[in-house]
């Protein structure tokens, strides 16, 4: 029976976990998935191709706005109901797949989040992690009226109407707060669940000290954007 459900999985340079992550993604999951392979240097490409692994490879680095909207693309084009969102780099629990799309059919969300605050899990963190968190979880709140615990969470599944607004626009690189202050003025319902987050299985975030810097001040002056036009 085909399924109605799409996994997104942005990847770049992550020979150290993808084979891993689709392993434990196959073990868990009856839904279909596509790997964006977005433009990545390292072995990621020929692990995709040796072991057969449904994929789109961009020629270029697009970032995961990119790589994201080409995965929107690709489910719009396919006519899937719902779309999720799976790091490659294993963080995120594919035994929580079966909750988000229970959610999302049950509650009338358009977006549903996987959130390490919803309730309490066993994610920590470091200090200044939670402190970013924390700051657009209030900017969301003054700009958009929303309260979303874990607002840079990737971790989240889509409806149609999402997918459809998404295959036409979406933001560059960092587009996780920025998404939601769109979605909020333009009246869209978004929901959280609770999910476990597990360490990145290999390889090393792209999110320098400086890129952090960059990716706050960006954010913050888009999704301000965002919420007013």
């Amino acid at each position: 029976m085909p399924s109605n459900v799409l996994i997104i999985i942005p990847a770049y340079n992550e020979e150290q976990s993808i084979l891993k992550t689709i392993t434990s993604l196959k073990k868990s999951s009856p839904y279909d998935y596509i790997v964006v392979n977005d433009g990545s240097i390292d072995q990621t490409q020929a692990i995709l191709k040796n072991e057969n692994i449904e994929s789109i490879t961009l020629p270029i680095n697009l970032g995961i706005g990119g790589a994201m909207q080409t995965g929107y693309k690709y489910a719009k084009r396919k006519n899937y109901d719902y779309a999720i969102q799976l790091d490659a780099d294993g963080q995120h629990d594919p035994s929580d797949l079966e909750a988000l799309v229970t959610a999302i059919q049950t509650t009338g969300a358009d977006m549903v989040i996987g959130s390490r605050f919803y309730e309490k899990t066993s994610y920590r963190g470091a200090i200044t992690r939670r402190a970013g968190i924390y700051y657009f979880y209030a900017l969301l709140k003054v700009i958009s009226g929303i309260r979303i615990t874990d607002p840079t969470s990737g971790y989240r599944i889509v409806n149609r109407r999402v997918i459809d607004l998404f295959e036409k626009d979406y933001p560059v690189d960092y587009p996780e707060v920025e998404v939601l202050a769109k979605l909020a003025k333009k009246g869209y319902k978004v929901h959280e669940i609770k999910v476990e987050m597990n360490d990145r299985q290999g390889g090393s975030s792209s999110i320098t000290h400086v890129k952090a810097f960059y990716y706050i001040i960006k954010v913050t002056f888009f999704s301000i954007i965002r919420s007013i036009f």
